[in-house]
């Protein structure tokens, strides 16, 4: 995707009714040593990373369960669409473990440290409405009978965005990034 001239705008989405993405298999993770452990969040990070660095903006449709890993896909994309209904968390403390994906520092910037920390802290889930009134995703929207309302809402929002200059949404989009570094 990242050197495809004819992507303008990429949009995640689940093929699983009512899951955006449930994040790791922990029973999998579990049976792994403490170098595979490594090994497995290394490689997620940088996916993560390759998903935020790619030049084109990217949505996130958040029509279902986004727990740990799956929060951590959707704050890798530039704009996150969630259905009302959907269910957000890094619930990794939960779990006796930490966000590895990146989690810890996308949150805080799209939040505020201290609401970050108070959701990390619990590993309290929030549905669509509540992460909208926090910042956590752009758009909430009431989920429609074939489950697939952010999805829609997200092509709507692409629409938006295919006719601008590509070159221009590309740099504003580098823009951004590196702004937030500094």
């Amino acid at each position: 995707l990242r050197f495809d001239e004819q992507v303008r705008v990429v949009v995640f989405k689940s093929q699983v009714k009512g899951v955006f993405c449930a994040g790791a298999d922990l029973k999998e993770r579990a049976k792994m040593d403490d170098a595979e452990v490594g090994e497995f969040v290394r490689r997620l990070r940088n996916l993560m990373d390759e998903i935020a660095a790619l030049p084109v903006p990217t949505i996130a449709a958040i029509d279902g369960y986004a727990l740990g890993g799956g929060l951590e896909l959707a704050l890798a994309c530039d704009l996150r669409v969630a259905a009302s209904s959907a269910k957000m968390g890094l619930i990794e403390t939960t779990r006796g473990l930490l966000p590895g994906a990146g989690g810890t520092q996308r949150l805080p910037r799209c939040v505020g440290i201290g609401l970050a920390k108070e959701l990390i802290f619990t590993g309290r889930q929030v549905d669509g409405e509540r992460a909208a009134s926090m910042g956590l995703v752009n758009h909430s929207v009431p989920q429609n009978s074939e489950g697939d309302a952010a999805y829609q809402r997200a092509l709507t929002l692409a629409k938006e965005i295919l006719p601008q200059a590509p070159f221009a949404v590309k740099m504003g989009k580098l823009a951004i990034n590196k702004g937030m570094e500094v």
